[in-house]
């Protein structure tokens, strides 16, 4: 999937270009453009966010399907990561390679992606090309080349990218153990890369299901930003989008609830293809609408951004106990996960690295953070977002986002902004809230030699002669 890539090279470019200097913006707040955005619903449900902006003559379109890896079916892990590949093959309309020629080929691009709570399809073209690009989406929303061949085809390249990203990845199977092993119930513990043995399970008839399921006007939001006319883009929107049907069906939505952790839980598996041993610990945190969700974005960023971060300065710089650590606090539509995650260095044991861990941890709950570190992760972050929104696809993305996973497209332009405004005593009542005393998940990933045998058998004993130990007791 081509998406991880590009992903994997932007992240890599903004984090080269915040280290380059991280006091490119002042400690003060940061004015931050709003996007102007105009609203409009179709009848069949379809969402429509539009930003009109002439700067240069291109135009990015995405389509957001409220539809991730949390819905896959039961027993389906992988599903809604294979209908985004499927989702390309065309139909009676519509080529396979339709939407490389109207994009690629005129110098722009297409891709798409699947996350846990939402799967988003998006193009960026000279904007003379975006009445093509409408139909073509639209197209593939009402009807899909969805036979064997197609399935068959698309089915072994998620499989093969399962290969590639988790079995020759010496980590692949320690990143998915976290997602598995941290929730209980919640379908976010699927892998939403799947599995092999559940892709080959899968049928066409479930496939075809899935998309009628899920694939549909009134569970979608286009949205489109860049150099176009709003008057002509309603009449194409409406003539293309207008004429998909909306299904009568009611759109099944994830209501399993996780439950709070009651106890801590230690768990450890080996693998023949780490290198060194790894560790992870985990929290649950709050859904992505919490407001708390600010403070545990900086919080990541404090603890593990860059390599004046604290964790890198403390375990990896001076104490020389890790290669690698790591702080992510993925907040999801429903729930989040707080996770640490380390990879030892040469000689250094597990109990070292937790136990370093944690007094890094406990430094910041009794301490709290300095005000210079606060504005230092704040104009990291800032950074990136302003990064992003240098490109149509980028502010496309930031009101997608907005839209469909906070569900308040107005966040597009509050959000940076609550940022800005988070102290360090927010930070503090953060770490408190989902760290300090909560339940945690620790999963300990070892090199297969350091498994212990299973115990020898008692050596004979030297003094026992053969005759002796075949006499039978009395």
């Amino acid at each position: 999937m081509k998406r991880f890539f590009a992903i994997a090279a932007v992240s890599l470019l903004l984090s080269s270009l915040c280290a380059a200097d991280e006091t490119l913006l002042p400690p003060k707040a940061r004015m931050v453009p709003p996007l102007n955005f105009k609203h409009f619903t179709l009848p069949n449900g379809l969402q429509v966010y539009t930003v009109e902006d002439h700067a240069t003559p291109i135009v990015a379109v995405q389509v957001w399907y409220h539809v991730g890896s949390k819905d896959d079916p039961a027993g389906r892990s992988g599903f809604a990561h294979m209908f985004e590949h499927m989702m390309f093959k065309g139909n009676d309309h519509l080529t396979s390679d339709a939407f490389d020629n109207l994009t690629e080929n005129i110098g722009g691009e297409n891709n798409a992606y699947t996350a846990d709570d939402v799967t988003v399809y998006h193009e960026t073209v000279p904007s003379n090309y975006l009445n093509p690009i409408l139909w073509a989406e639209a197209e593939r929303m009402s009807a899909l080349a969805l036979n064997d061949k197609n399935f068959a085809s698309e089915r072994d390249v998620v499989k093969e990218e399962y290969r590639q990203r988790i079995r020759a990845n010496p980590y692949g199977e320690f990143y998915l153990d976290i997602e598995k092993k941290s929730f209980a119930v919640h379908p976010y513990k699927r892998p939403g890369i799947g599995n092999i043995a559940e892709l080959d399970a899968s049928k066409l008839p479930e496939v075809r299901a899935f998309h009628s399921t899920f694939y549909r006007p009134d569970n979608a939001t286009l949205i489109v930003v860049g150099d176009f006319k709003q008057e002509e883009l309603d009449g194409w929107v409406k003539k293309y989008f207008g004429a998909v049907a909306r299904p009568s069906t009611k759109i099944p939505r994830v209501t399993t609830k996780e439950p709070p952790r009651k106890s801590d839980k230690r768990e450890t598996s080996y693998s023949e293809r780490a290198p060194l041993p790894a560790l992870a610990v985990t929290y649950l945190g709050p859904s992505v609408r919490s407001d708390d969700g600010p403070a545990l974005s900086l919080i990541a960023e404090i603890l593990s951004g860059g390599e004046s971060s604290r964790l890198y300065q403390s375990m990896v710089y001076e104490q020389q106990v890790v290669q690698s650590v790591f702080c992510d606090t993925d907040l999801r539509e429903d729930l989040g996960l707080i996770a640490f995650r380390l990879v030892l260095a040469s000689g250094k044991t597990i109990s070292e690295a937790e136990n370093s861990l944690n007094a890094e941890i406990e430094k910041v709950l009794k301490e709290g953070v300095a005000e210079a570190e606060l504005d230092k992760a704040k104009n990291r972050f800032v950074t990136g977002k302003l990064l992003e929104r240098e490109t149509f696809n980028g502010k496309a993305s930031a009101l997608g986002q907005a839209v469909v996973v906070y569900g308040d497209p107005d966040r597009v332009n509050t959000d940076l902004e609550k940022l800005q405004a988070v102290t360090a005593a927010q930070i503090k009542e953060a770490m408190d809230r989902y760290i300090a005393g909560k339940k945690k998940v620790v999963l300990e990933y070892l090199p297969q030699s350091m498994k212990a045998g299973p115990p020898s058998a008692k050596p004979p004993d030297p003094s026992a002669s053969p005759a002796s130990k075949n006499k039978k007791k009395p």
